[in-house]
């Protein structure tokens, strides 16, 4: 039961960082400007800000999710 259950857990916290660092890379672009000019975040800088720090978060959590071993 608890190997079944750490490799659902890897699998869901690997798909949550995928899906953080996603969402990052939308609040990038609105607030940059660059895409979605719909909205109180576009081209607000700092949401590009928030969302490079959400992408990076992101990004370690599919590494440590990869990465660890139980």
């Amino acid at each position: 039961m608890g190997s079944v259950f750490n490799t659902v857990m890897k699998v869901v916290s690997t798909v949550i960082g995928v899906l953080m660092a996603c969402m990052g890379v939308v609040w990038i672009l609105q607030g940059t400007g660059l895409a979605f000019q719909v909205g109180f975040m576009a081209g607000a800088p700092q949401w590009a800000v928030y969302g490079a720090l959400l992408a990076l978060v992101g990004i370690c959590q599919v590494i440590w999710s990869v990465r660890r071993t139980n």
